[in-house]
């Protein structure tokens, strides 16, 4: 079995660092345990830090109380244990490892990335006084930590289909209760997303997002007992749902549909985010065929997405195009964003990111999402998920060809 040492050296082999310095107090920095592979639970009270060069033997500064625990802990890494007791002790150690290096730490300069800043800043000031030629952030390293198995895919695309079968028999209820004259509301399409997640052996974590008229305009809205919808003709529907296999990675997809013929203000919104996703999408596959991996960063996509949905429906975007897509739905790799913050991390290979660019203008009673997932192979970036091409025209027709025109517009 690789030690995280050997893991952590291969992926600064492909920077010009010096060294990678983790430094943990309490969970501050829950990608220590991540990167480090320290198991759950492990009883650390005190602060340390790991020192891994870019070549050779890792250092391990923990205090004297702790090191029967990182003896133990550390038995494969191959690494020189240093003990301190007073602080003079640790801030000789720092000096002995770090002087006139170029290290990377869980850092992001101002505070872009806060996925990633969980080093405090007198901690950064102290790294700084040892001697340290410079501390630069640590997001791209950390990301071959979150790379998914071949199992994690093939869990994945189970989710994806469970998700497409769910989507389309909520969709279906709404139809069929439309055409019929009959109530539908937001918790009866809900039920039947949840029940078919459960009985796959699924979970959500939470229950799914159905959205009704203008509660669709809350991008994160759920409906429960004592808040939901009656779908209304001439009102819109926006389903968000996502689940995973336990411990695998979720798939999250977000389709819409209109009670009766969407009107052209609804189109209209809806041309300009089919709009933004697929320019997210282009600009995604463009880089790859031109350069591979390791040259596009996530704000790039979101910038594409928000230039190409105009000046009408852009003011109402108001959310990132995208985010990393793990074992938590909101992973801590690469997001699309350049608005909640500007991610200048490389999209890696091996992870997978959501594209979901949507608009949300209260104020016309309406909100429009569209999401795929994209995986991001070493082959090249691959969609995941069916891509909606026009809303849903619900209680109008068959249902067969409802969903049909939706995919194939």
């Amino acid at each position: 079995m690789t030690s995280p040492i050997s893991r952590m050296q291969a992926a600064l082999a492909a920077t010009d660092l010096d060294g990678w310095l983790v430094y943990d107090f309490r969970g501050l920095n829950p990608h220590a345990g991540t990167v480090l592979g320290l198991p759950s639970g492990a009883f650390l009270t005190r602060r340390f830090f790991v020192y891994v060069p870019r070549e050779g033997q890792a250092t391990v500064l923990h205090n004297h109380i702790e090191g029967g625990t990182w003896r133990s802990m550390t038995q494969d890494w191959g690494a020189q244990l240093r003990a301190f007791g007073e602080h003079a002790e640790l801030d000789a150690a720092l000096r002995d490892v770090v002087a006139g290096q170029r290290v990377a730490m869980e850092y992001s300069p101002g505070g872009e990335v806060p996925y990633v800043s969980r080093v405090d800043a007198g901690t950064l000031e102290r790294v700084r006084a040892a001697g340290a030629a410079e501390v630069v952030s640590s997001a791209d390293l950390l990301q071959a930590f979150l790379t998914w198995s071949p199992d994690d895919l093939t869990a994945h695309r189970r989710a994806v289909d469970l998700l497409m079968a769910a989507k389309d028999a909520a969709f279906e209820l709404i139809h069929d209760r439309l055409k019929a004259g009959q109530p539908v509301t937001e918790l009866d399409a809900q039920a039947v997303i949840m029940e078919r997640i459960a009985a796959a052996g699924m979970d959500a974590g939470h229950p799914v997002n159905v959205s009704f008229g203008v509660n669709a305009a809350d991008s994160h809205y759920e409906p429960s007992p004592e808040v939901n919808a009656t779908l209304q003709p001439g009102q819109c529907v926006l389903i968000d749902l996502w689940a995973q296999e336990p411990g695998r990675p979720f798939a999250d997809v977000t389709w819409v549909g209109y009670a009766g013929q969407p009107t052209a203000e609804y189109m209209d919104a809806w041309n300009a985010v089919a709009a933004a996703r697929d320019a997210a999408l282009r600009l995604i596959h463009g880089a790859y065929e031109r350069d591979g991996w390791g040259r596009v960063q996530g704000w790039m996509a979101d910038r594409a997405a928000r230039t190409a949905m105009g000046d009408t429906w852009a003011p109402y975007f108001l959310h990132r195009t995208g985010h990393d897509l793990g074992v938590t739905i909101h992973g801590a790799g690469a997001n699309l964003d350049d608005y909640e913050t500007h991610d200048t991390r490389t999209l890696t290979p091996g992870l997978c990111v959501t594209v979901e660019p949507g608009t949300y203008p209260a104020a016309r009673g309406f909100g429009i999402r569209s999401e795929v997932d994209v995986y991001l192979s070493p082959q090249g970036p691959e969609v995941t998920t069916p891509t909606q091409r026009t809303p849903f025209v619900l209680g109008v027709g068959e249902w067969a060809d409802v969903r049909a025109a939706a995919l194939d517009a």
